[in-house]
């Protein structure tokens, strides 16, 4: 089992036993707060099936209907978490409102709380490790779980300070609002999800940080080119796709030509790895005298 294939079998694991949690809490105090905060981790349980799935799969190596691989199956993955959260969404909204139409009182506050506390910090300590290790291993997958989750914890937060409030204060109509509230930030984190994982779709282009360092590393390892041209990058799960055309003198030789092919994809590789490079090799005239500097 791969690395990111554990951490998403764990992430699971994590999903399944936060949502036991907040489901005791709701169950003990009938809270409508604590209820959405419940019904969002319903999603952190689908999504991190639906990302282990989506891992697994994406770890399959090229084959002849998918020559690139699988990568891309991980942004399908976070375009579905993306849809799960909007219906969660609106199931909290539906419940909001009816509790806004007939507030109730909250039942143990104090146990309730306890309990939704230790469920938010399992969520936190797990979410923060996700990011990490999923950016370092390349995974938009596990990214979008962390991401989802630390959304989580915050919603939570507010949940729990705003149930507290209901409780000594009395003011019954604050929980029916908290849930409305969680519903908006959950909605958001959708959006922003789902707009990330659609550009993966598109592939659209490595961030420009990344592309800088892409021009750099070719303009100093291309010693005996002349130019690079019509560089094109795009990522893929965990892979980074790059492109361009590489200007050579006329009377150089393949061998030599391939020589600074070899060097520039080290070092490429050196930096993105996992990463796929398509080098075309071009005589002078064929130079636009725009795009990437030999140093």
């Amino acid at each position: 089992m791969t690395r990111p294939q554990s951490l998403a079998t764990a992430s699971f694991a994590v999903a399944v036993a936060v949502l036991g949690l907040k489901t005791a809490a709701w169950w003990i105090t009938g809270s409508v707060a604590l209820f959405a905060d419940a019904v969002e981790s319903v999603v952190n349980v689908a999504s991190s099936a639906v990302a282990l799935a989506a891992v697994f799969y994406a770890s399959r190596p090229a084959d002849r209907n998918h020559p690139y691989g699988h990568a891309k199956a991980e942004y399908f993955s976070a375009v579905f978490t993306g849809v799960l959260i909007v219906v969660a969404a609106l199931a909290i909204l539906g419940e909001a409102w009816d509790a806004l139409e007939a507030p109730r009182a909250i039942a143990q506050a104090p146990l309730g709380l306890a309990v939704t506390s230790a469920a938010t910090l399992i969520n936190g300590g797990w979410a923060w490790h996700l990011i990490r290790r999923g950016k370092q291993l390349g995974s938009p997958a596990l990214v979008a779980d962390g991401r989802h989750l630390v959304a989580d914890v915050v919603t939570s937060l507010g949940v729990i300070v705003g149930v507290a409030l209901v409780a000594t204060t009395g003011m019954l109509w604050l929980d029916p609002a908290l849930a409305v509230a969680t519903a908006a930030n959950v909605l958001w984190s959708g959006w922003r999800l789902t707009r990330e994982s659609v550009g993966g779709l598109m592939d659209e282009a490595v961030a420009a940080d990344s592309l800088d360092r892409i021009k750099s590393l070719i303009s100093s390892n291309a010693n005996g080119a002349i130019e690079a041209h019509d560089l094109r990058t795009r990522r893929a799960g965990r892979f980074t796709f790059i492109e361009f055309h590489l200007v050579v003198p006329e009377t150089m030789p393949v061998g030599e030509a391939h020589e600074i092919c070899d060097r520039i994809e080290d070092a490429l590789k050196a930096e993105l790895d996992p990463a796929v490079i398509t080098i075309h090799v071009e005589p002078p005239h064929k130079a636009k005298h725009t795009g990437v500097v030999v140093l």
